[in-house]
């Protein structure tokens, strides 16, 4: 019986009709009224009844931030965990330096 456990598809049907057990026992003990079955259904809009003037997001500004979270979080990362000593781990860290001044004055130059 141990090893039956152990089979995944077994183990995903015996998850999965608990969780379709616990789905039945909790909609027995929820507070929905059972007279208007649309209430509630409706997204939420702070209040609005019309969708003319909801606020629109603008990712613009995030991504250019992002990417310069990016840049300079992992050459830190590779230029600080590179081991010490050799000319090589020089080399490395003179290459990252030059990606990052590169890709910052990409992503900040004037437009």
């Amino acid at each position: 019986m141990k090893t039956l456990l152990l089979i995944p598809p077994i183990t995903m049907l015996i998850i999965l009709a608990a969780a379709l057990l616990l789905m039945y026992l909790f909609s027995k003990l929820s507070y929905r009224s059972g007279k208007k079955p649309d209430e509630g259904r409706d997204s939420y809009a702070c209040g609005e009844d019309t969708y003319d003037n909801m606020a629109q997001v603008d990712y613009s500004n995030f991504f250019p931030f992002a990417f310069f979270f990016t840049l300079a979080h992992v050459a830190t990362l590779i230029i600080t965990t590179v081991p010490v000593g050799t000319i090589k781990t020089f080399e490395m860290g003179i290459l990252y330096v030059i990606g990052t001044v590169v890709g910052l004055s990409i992503l900040l130059r004037k437009q």
